[in-house]
């Protein structure tokens, strides 16, 4: 079977691009561990919110001191608001994020940086980040939840 030149050059090109493509994902998810944010676990969306579920208690007491500058924050999302809406720690931190949803499909993304995970009902996701730099980082829902969905974002104040 005769395959014309620039076909073959074509193909050559494709199969290159290709190996070159599945190289580029190998290194991004061992080398630089960037992975696919996946459900961490399962919840009931109509009991998330009640104790003693961490997403039940108190919005103050979803941010927890796990060790000096290791924390975990509990995040809901539920129409239009996120809780807590403001969270406190200091420079050097590294957060925790585990986000669900009560009611609807949101997005928790936090402006400049690349944590960005769907907050589905029924399922947890899990994000981690270190905070080096003091300054306020704001956080919103990217995902369209309603007649009030912009009113859906927060804050993530880095003092010094």
């Amino acid at each position: 079977m005769h395959i014309d030149r620039y076909e073959r050059l074509f193909i050559y090109a494709a199969v290159a691009l290709l190996v070159v493509f599945m190289g580029a994902l190998a290194v991004s998810s061992f080398a630089f561990g960037i992975r696919v944010p996946t459900a961490y676990e399962k919840v009931d969306p109509r009991t998330v919110a009640t104790p003693p579920s961490p997403w039940g208690l108190p919005a103050e007491e979803r941010l927890r001191e796990l060790s000096p500058g290791n924390y975990e924050v509990y995040l809901l999302g539920q129409m239009w608001q996120f809780s807590p809406n403001t969270i406190t720690v200091p420079a050097g931190s590294r957060v925790t994020f585990y986000v669900t949803s009560k009611d609807v499909q949101h997005g928790f993304k936090i402006a400049g940086t690349n944590i960005n995970i769907m907050a589905l009902p029924g399922e947890v996701g899990v994000l981690t980040a270190t905070f080096d730099t003091p300054g306020t980082y704001n956080f919103y829902c990217h995902e369209y939840c309603g007649a009030l969905h912009h009113t859906m974002y927060g804050q993530i104040v880095v003092e010094e």
